[in-house]
């Protein structure tokens, strides 16, 4: 029987959209594993326990989702931070969301970088060091999240960590196996059709067909939905229907 890890970026408050914790608490019951963001790029500490709380109770694996210090762009602006000062805002953060776990007794499960930061180390071998070293310091246990077949799976085997090879039910693909640039047309998929097609070909078949219409091989270990995008409850739960009418069990490890 096929396993799979649905998780699911939450907790992303800030000003820059109408962030309700309603829909994130919709979504839990149909993922395994949840990136839950810690302050830098978005998210607030009340938020951050909040979902800490339903996620405990939901059985749901917490993963720190840390960003660039850019809360006015969503972290979604490439920045030039030299290794070092990546691995303290990694440290920060991770710390920062650690703090709601201890005082329920838990810890973290995972940590999987937001945004612009999550593209540049997915190919910038110093970003992905200094991300990968950053965790195996705080908790060697920690299993990284990153994009199937990038520096940032590499590096963090490497030093010994735990990974999961992440694939996108909402995003397009490149030829080279990246995600196509947000900034481009046809980087995100808004038909749960396509979606489901998508998921469904990753999973089962191990590639994906890129915008151009080329197949690449791709390891899909866990799939990432964005509770910020439209139709993301529905998403998730066609994905859940999906699977299940496919014998596909959603689990985290």
């Amino acid at each position: 029987m096929l396993t799979i890890d649905l998780n699911c970026d939450m907790g992303e408050s800030t000003p820059l959209w109408d962030y309700r914790i309603e829909n994130d608490l919709a979504i839990l019951p149909y993922i395994s594993s949840m990136n839950l963001a810690c302050g830098f790029h978005a998210g607030d500490p009340h938020t951050m326990h909040l979902l800490v709380d339903a996620a405990l109770t939901a059985g749901i694996a917490i993963g720190a989702h840390p960003g660039f210090p850019d809360r006015e762009n969503f972290g979604r602006r490439s920045m030039n931070l030299p290794p070092e000062k990546l691995y303290d805002v990694i440290l920060y953060q991770i710390g920062a969301l650690q703090a709601f776990l201890e005082v329920k007794g838990a810890t973290l499960h995972h940590v999987k970088p937001h945004g612009a930061l999550y593209n540049m180390a997915a190919k910038d071998a110093r970003l992905a060091a200094a991300i990968s070293r950053a965790l195996f310091d705080f908790d060697s246990r920690l299993i990284l999240y990153g994009l199937a077949g990038s520096e940032l799976i590499a590096k963090a085997r490497a030093i010994g960590l735990k990974t999961q090879s992440e694939v996108f039910a909402d995003r397009t693909y490149q030829d080279d196996g990246s995600l196509t640039p947000r900034t481009e047309a046809g980087a995100l998929i808004h038909q749960t059709k396509q979606a489901i097609q998508q998921v469904l070909q990753m999973v089962e078949q191990g590639t994906v067909t890129t915008i151009t219409g080329k197949t690449v091989s791709l390891k899909a270990e866990t799939i990432c939905i964005h509770s910020d995008g439209a139709g993301a409850l529905d998403l998730a739960k066609n994905i859940d229907q999906a699977f299940t009418e496919k014998g596909i069990t959603i689990t985290h490890v």
